[in-house]
């Protein structure tokens, strides 16, 4: 299991966000996500100027595990990150 804290930046329509929340709680990795396209106002600029930190093109998903970001829907690359 991963020591590492996993965040991840969604959207809450996006299908490759889905799986990979979906492959998270398969996993039973512990993450906190944020849904960014249900966020308003400040909040939302704000959340969006963190992605844009990891992620210059802001894209979804955006999945930050300990110091490793891995953009969109890899698979290989977040069970490599996590060590499984």
């Amino acid at each position: 299991m991963s020591e590492k804290p996993v965040k991840v930046f969604s959207l809450s329509t996006c299908s490759h966000c889905k799986s990979t929340k979906r492959l998270l709680d398969e996993c039973t990795i512990q993450y906190d996500f944020v849904d960014v396209d249900l966020l308003d106002g400040e909040e939302r600029k704000a959340i969006l100027a963190d992605v844009k930190k990891f992620n210059p093109r802001c894209s979804f998903p955006t999945v930050i595990i300990g110091d490793e970001v891995i953009v969109g829907y890899k698979e290989d690359k977040i069970k490599e990150a996590l060590g499984l």
